[in-house]
């Protein structure tokens, strides 16, 4: 399974604890430290859909307005820390962040 997120996020560390409580093996792909390519969001973006942009971040605050006008692929390739997180998937399923639902998905 692999989460993307960072090493920092709160719901991130939430999530990793619990799925690997539950017996998940759990991967970080920290989305600063190791950016992720245009084909590597393209599955990401097509899930999610602009709701993959966390648009209460400080960082979504201080981009340019062009750059918050601007598609979510390009946000991202941008500034990945603006992906909401975490990003949950085991290669079939995806989920975005750490609500019930998501943890239904994963936790049972």
């Amino acid at each position: 399974m692999i989460l993307y997120g960072l090493p920092t996020c709160s719901e991130c560390k939430k999530a990793t604890k619990a799925l690997s409580d539950a017996g998940h093996r759990v991967t970080l792909r920290d989305v600063r430290a190791d950016p992720l390519s245009e084909a590597e969001w393209a599955p990401l973006i097509a899930e999610f859909g602009d709701n993959i942009i966390d648009r209460k971040s400080q960082t979504y605050r201080n981009l340019s307005v062009w750059m918050r006008e601007s598609e979510a692929e390009a946000q991202l390739l941008d500034q990945p820390a603006l992906m909401a997180r975490p990003i949950l998937t085991d290669g079939t399923r995806y989920t975005l962040g750490w609500d019930d639902a998501a943890q239904a998905v994963w936790l049972g």
